[in-house]
């Protein structure tokens, strides 16, 4: 490679590595996998190798990557953190060990190592005086971490006091296990949030909280792997300290082999890679150590890494099977899913016959079709994915897969969002989306029935009390105070909460009712214009559109909702029960603030926004969250900002709070 090349391609891979860097490190991201990462960062280092008059103090072969998070104390650590080298093959670990054999030679000290598993997680230091946990640190850039004392004082493995009154200072791995793991990602696609990408990941964005309630409920483990400082005692060899470590109370790292020479460490790394799917908990690598401590001081370090140990890194398990279906899935918010059936194959120790695609956008820019030869990984060792099709292998007999136009579950139709990368579905009794479709129709926005929060919810629907919104108004207080110890309290609270929301305005259960464009203020419009639930079902697309603030797409959102089956089948249930479907008379005709639109601004005395804004409403105006031209009257409270400003400059007619008591008495 020419010196010109060689300066270009150098200069691309430090941005790609301190890119991907950032956003492992300080973002807990992956956007590429570890493998991949991996072979940017040696094509570099074999490259300022070859050109060493491009080398820099800044390149990430030089440094440790990671910044301090805003919001977190910084913590100067007394021993630096440091990363490790990574090899790739035995042939580099055998010439570790050369290197090291003849440097002990030269020392006169014996050689052993101690081959440990490198576990996949977020490396931290804990500080102990007289025994008693001080301080805890992340790594950081390795000279200097964040203070995460309260977060890591929520891990169950990190004693709050050791065996001994000691000082000592000593470094660990903190990670989530593989069970908890996929727990968690089976609760946030259950409740259709992102999915952390692996097990790093999640435990290092969960040690990296600024509300340390929130690490508090993820579950963190740890495990102990060195001694960065102590006082009062001596040790004199790696595998000593960590059967000290263990003693004071610490959970150590459970895999940790001791071998008198190189065979012994290429079994033990051979065994490590044939054992790492029984394993509990996530790994990177195998780390090999000299195991004698007198020995390692002689060796010392580089700015980077220690000369005392490298991370043997196992290269990622791909298969190939066949992708032999693709079905789909409805998540409670009525999210639909592509997920892919595939003949059996075993990846990386496990068992794949299924994975998600996420979205349709998914399929289509892998080019998936049902019958192709795909090829699969595990991500972070722990999640299936399809990496690519084999297309050489297409025979034509493959099948396109195009996302349903109906719910697979209901029946009803399924839509997709402009700007949105999910299809949906519009099914109000779609019983894949019935927990958040009462979550929903209780709210406050809603039916404002308090008491029904989320977990009584769930209560009675696997109690089987409710498999429909109108069941709700069939509970009665017995099937309430059931499900609480001394709960009748509880249960008349709420029997007279759900008995009270009958009378609700017609505004608050078309609101209810979560029709796709339709919010509060739009239910209101709507609410007035017809006057009866009756009406708004029967109207055409053509007068829903001529409807001020009601648009086209609106308009057809509400005329294909009130057409559905299913819509036509809950009204009428809502309606036996007793909810009114009728406008409430309050304000019906008194228009005052027709074709006036309101800004409020600051505090006020008297009422809350949400009731200034009502009573506008009701009176036939408009309430906007920022000052124009086309503003009418900006309603200034206490400690009004920028809007009240923007008001003055352009000479907008501002109200007090007592102007716009008289002005709807």
């Amino acid at each position: 490679m020419k010196q010109s090349e060689a300066k270009k391609r150098i200069e691309e891979l430090r941005s790609k590595t301190e890119y991907y860097a950032k956003r492992y490190y300080d973002d807990d991201v992956s956007e590429i996998s570890d493998f991949e990462y991996d072979m940017l960062m040696v094509e570099l280092r074999n490259l300022e190798k070859e050109f060493p008059e491009f080398n820099s103090k800044d390149s990430l072969t030089q440094k440790v990557g990671g910044t301090v998070k805003k919001g977190f104390e910084e913590v100067v650590h007394e021993v630096p953190l440091q990363s490790l080298q990574d090899v790739f093959s035995f042939e580099e670990v055998e010439e570790f060990d050369t290197r090291i054999q003849k440097q002990a030679k030269e020392y006169g000290k014996e050689t052993k190592y101690v081959v440990e598993t490198k576990i996949d997680g977020l490396s931290a230091a804990l500080k102990y005086e007289n025994g008693i946990f001080v301080q805890g640190a992340t790594r950081g850039n390795g000279l200097i971490g964040e203070d995460v004392t309260n977060n890591l004082a929520t891990v169950k493995n990190i004693p709050k006091k050791l065996k001994e009154p000691i000082n000592i200072t000593v470094r660990g791995e903190v990670f989530i296990s593989k069970s908890d793991f996929e727990k968690m990602n089976e609760e946030r696609a259950y409740e259709e949030s992102t999915l952390f990408a692996n097990a790093r990941n999640a435990a290092a964005g969960s040690l990296r909280q600024l509300d340390s309630s929130i690490t508090q409920k993820r579950p963190l483990d740890i495990y102990i792997f060195n001694i960065q400082k102590i006082e009062g005692k001596e040790i004199n060899s790696h595998y000593e300290a960590l059967e000290y470590l263990s003693y004071l109370g610490f959970n150590i790292n459970p895999v940790r082999m001791l071998c008198s020479n190189i065979k012994e460490v290429t079994e033990a790394i051979k065994k490590i890679g044939e054992d790492r799917e029984k394993l509990t908990f996530g790994i990177d690598g195998a780390v090999v150590k000299v195991d004698n401590l007198s020995l390692r001081e002689d060796l010392g370090q580089t700015s980077k890494v220690p000369r005392w140990a490298v991370a043997y890194k196992y290269p990622p398990e791909k298969k190939e099977t066949i992708l032999k279906d693709i079905i789909c899935q409805v998540g409670r918010t009525g999210a639909i899913t592509p997920m892919a059936i595939l003949e059996p194959v075993s990846v990386a120790g496990s068992t794949i016959s299924k994975t998600t695609l996420h979205n349709e956008d998914f399929v289509k820019d892998k080019d998936l079709r049902i019958g192709d030869t795909v090829v699969i990984q595990k991500a972070g060792d722990v999640i299936p994915e399809i990496v690519e099709v084999v297309k050489e292998k297409r025979t034509g007999n493959e099948k396109e897969f195009k996302m349903p136009k109906q719910c697979p579950v209901c029946g009803a139709p399924a839509i997709r969002e402009d700007g949105e990368a999910v299809l949906r579905c519009t099914g109000i009794e779609c019983p894949a989306k019935l927990l958040r479709n009462i979550i929903h129709f209780v709210s406050k926005e809603g039916m404002e029935i308090d008491g029904l929060g989320e977990n009584i919810v769930e209560q009675f629907i696997e109690n089987g009390l409710i498999s429909n919104i109108s069941d709700i108004y069939n509970l009665t207080f017995n099937d309430i105070a059931s499900l609480k110890k001394n709960g009748k309290k509880f249960a008349q609270n709420l029997v007279d909460a759900i008995n009270n929301s009958k009378q609700n305005d017609l505004h608050k259960l078309i609101t209810a009712l979560g029709i796709r464009h339709i919010g509060a203020k739009s239910a209101k419009t709507l609410a007035k214009h017809f006057g009866s639930m009756n009406n708004l079902m029967n109207a055409t697309i053509e007068e829903l559109s001529n409807i001020e603030d009601v648009g086209e797409i609106t308009a057809q959102s509400i005329y294909e909702f009130f057409n559905q089956e299913q819509t036509k089948d809950l009204i009428s249930k809502l309606e036996k029960v007793g909810v009114n479907m009728n406008a409430i008379s309050k304000g019906e005709n008194d228009d005052r603030f027709l074709g006036k639109t309101f800004v409020l601004t600051g505090s006020l005395e008297n009422f809350t926004r949400d009731e200034a804004s009502e009573i506008i409403e009701n009176l036939g105006g408009k309430v906007s969250s920022s000052v124009s031209k086309k503003t009418t009257y900006v309603l200034a409270g206490e400690e009004a900002g920028s809007k009240l400003t923007k008001a003055q400059d352009l000479g907008i007619t501002i109200i007090s709070e007592k102007e716009f008591s008289d002005m709807i008495k």
